[in-house]
Parts: structure tokens; C-alpha cells; sequence
């Protein structure tokens, strides 16, 4: 039976070698010595359990050409990538480098759709996002190595897309959760209010400053799609800005006056929501959806939500539109159903039936 390894020390498998690393919850990895039960591992592992060793990466071999590895440097090289707004670069950069540093090694003309589900997706089947994500990344890769002559046709065609779980939008209660706990003044009521009311993201509306509010609204540029939005003023965001202190160019900042980071800012929301007692599927982005749902509740059309959103598609808008058009169309057809039971002619009872009026 294999020795089990101390507190916080993990086994990593990069190009067929294991190596050993230390690792606290989803903090950064330090690499330790090979041999665990060698007295330089000891002290390395006291070293890193008193946070004394600077995080460290494996490092990698030159890639090979034709393998994996190879593709994923060319393909940084050229305008597909390179030409990625600075935020989806950063994205992009995160799973490429995972996909490099676990399968790099792979040569790409050996890839098929068994290897694949095999060896790449199968061990991210617990992390469902991730495994989309990574197979979204493998078709630009195999697109990529079909231009260079690297690879003939797709052996991603016909892998499903994993089932990841939507964010979902906020509750009434949860809003009202939030707003008690949170009331007008707060910086953390700011944030929301932001959120709610213009249906900014997080990588969005950290960085929204005040030169981007007048009187009639706010006007800002999608990290995403880089579409321009101009949102109107609710009562409720003019209320949080108005008592909010005008003392840095940015409306949300740090303690120390310095604008988030995107990081920081999700973890700022994340601790005002749990200490509003929100549960954990209840996520900032629901902010968003709350308001795609309650303007279709209103009636607004698709196009409607399409611009106060900053959607690039019709289609996108049009999931909340649907959803609303369900439930209107659920009342009607209750309503008339009730209507028609309550006007309907009474039945004859069937006892009656065939028999001859007395004399």
C-alpha cells in the first residue's frame, strides 16, 4: 500500500514524470524534493508549512515539433491570438498553459476523439467548467494545427459539451437579504446597486469611474465584447452615488484607495454576500441575469434587453425573453382555464338520463 503523503503535499504528473508539490486549498504550488522520506523534503515541507518558499512552477523541456506544446506556442504567435482583447488574452494564456504543462508532450497528429476523452477531459470530470472550457480551447488548437498541416480534420467533432450549471438569477429574497444587510452608504450597497441596475459584470464594474456617471446615466465600454452601453439612472442607483464619497477616480476601491483588482473585487462581493447570508450558488454575475429576467417581466422586447445589456446577439437577449414569455403565457392559459370552468354549462347528471318526465 503506498505511503500517504504529509498535510497539503500533492502528486503532479507532467509528461509522464511525478513530482511532489506543497498546496494549500487553491493556493499557488511550491515544488518539493522527489523523495519524501529524505531528510531535504523534511525540511523543505517545515519551510513551506511556515510559508517561508516562494511558489514554483515545474519547468518544462523545449517542446517537441509536432506535439502539443509545439502547437500552442505557434498559435500564440499569430493574430487569432495575439489580436485578443488584454482580459480573454489572459483567459486564453491560463488554460493553454495548463493544457501545455499536463499534455504538451502529445503528439497532435496522434490526437483522436478517444484520447482525448480519455487522457485530457476524463480526469476534469469532477470540475465541469473546466473540462468546457478545455475542450473549447482543444477545437481552436485542432483549427489551428488544420491551417498548418499539422493534423486532417477534427477529432474533437462529435466529443458532447460538458454540462455546466448556469449562474442563476437572484431571488426577491435575496435582494432583500442583501439590501438589509447592506443599506444605502455602503460601499458594498454601491457595488450592487451598480450591478443591479445597469447590469455591469465584475471585470466591468470595479474599474467604472466617476467620470463615467452623469445625470442621466452610466456610460461604459464591455471588457467582453468591447460594445459601448449607455445605461439609464434608476432612482436606486442615483441614491447609492449620491451618498457615496467622491474621493478617487474609480467609484469602488480598496481600503487603501487603490482600485480592485477583478480577483479582489469578486472576493470583495463574495464576503458581503455570505455576511448578507446568501448561499454559495448565489453568485455576483446573478446580478446580471436579475436584471436581463425583470426587464422581460416587464415586457421589454429582445432588442430592448440587447442594448441595456450589451449583448452582441439577438439570441442572447432572447433567453430572458422566452422565459418570460413562458410564464406570461402559463397565467393566460391558468386564467382561461379558470374562466371557462367557471362559466361552463353544469352536465346533466347521467342518473337522469333517458327518463320520462312523471305524470
Amino acid at each position: 500500500m503506498p505511503k500517504k503523503l504529509p498535510q497539503y503535499v500533492e502528486k503532479n504528473l507532467v509528461r509522464g514524470y511525478t513530482y511532489l508539490s506543497f498546496r494549500r486549498g487553491k493556493g499557488p504550488r511550491i515544488r518539493l524534493p522527489d523523495d519524501p522520506d529524505s531528510q531535504e523534503f523534511k525540511l523543505a515541507y517545515a519551510a513551506a508549512l511556515a510559508g517561508e518558499m516562494a511558489p514554483t512552477s515545474p519547468t518544462l523541456k523545449r517542446d517537441l515539433t509536432g506535439a502539443i506544446g509545439a502547437l500552442i506556442v505557434d498559435y500564440k504567435t499569430k493574430g487569432t491570438f495575439t489580436s485578443l482583447r488584454a482580459t480573454s488574452k489572459k483567459g486564453y494564456n491560463t488554460r493553454l498553459e495548463t493544457i501545455r504543462i499536463e499534455h504538451g508532450h502529445r503528439t497532435v497528429a496522434g490526437l483522436t476523439r478517444e484520447r482525448i476523452n480519455t487522457f485530457i477531459l476524463a480526469p476534469l470530470a469532477d470540475r465541469p467548467g473546466a473540462q468546457l472550457d478545455t475542450l473549447k480551447k482543444l477545437r481552436i488548437l485542432v483549427q489551428h494545427a488544420n491551417g498548418l498541416n499539422w493534423l486532417k480534420g477534427d477529432p474533437t467533432a462529435g466529443i458532447k459539451r460538458p454540462k455546466t450549471k448556469e449562474i442563476r438569477a437572484w431571488t426577491d429574497a435575496e435582494l432583500a437579504a442583501f439590501e438589509a444587510r447592506w443599506p444605502i452608504g455602503t460601499k458594498q450597497r454601491t457595488a450592487y446597486e451598480l450591478m443591479r441596475n445597469v447590469g455591469t459584470a465584475r471585470v466591468d464594474v470595479h474599474a467604472i469611474t466617476w467620470a463615467q456617471i452623469d445625470a442621466d446615466g452610466v456610460n461604459y465600454k464591455r471588457s467582453k465584447s468591447g460594445v459601448a452601453v449607455d445605461s439609464d439612472m434608476s432612482d436606486e442607483l442615483r441614491a447609492a452615488l449620491n451618498a457615496t464619497p467622491r474621493e478617487h477616480v474609480t467609484i469602488i476601491n480598496t481600503v487603501y484607495g487603490r482600485p480592485h483588482t477583478v480577483d479582489g473585487f469578486s472576493g470583495f462581493l463574495r464576503d458581503a454576500m455570505t455576511a448578507a447570508g446568501l448561499p454559495l450558488d448565489c453568485k455576483p454575475h446573478g446580478l446580471r441575469k436579475t436584471l436581463g429576467r425583470e426587464m422581460a417581466d416587464a415586457d421589454a422586447s429582445a432588442h430592448d434587453i440587447m442594448a441595456k445589456l450589451g449583448h452582441t446577439t439577438l439570441k442572447q437577449a432572447e433567453n430572458y425573453t422566452r422565459e418570460a414569455d413562458r410564464k406570461r403565457g402559463s397565467r393566460r392559459a391558468g386564467q382561461k382555464l379558470a374562466e371557462y370552468k367557471k362559466n361552463k354549462v353544469a352536465q346533466t347528471a347521467p342518473g337522469s338520463l333517458g327518463k320520462s318526465e312523471k305524470e
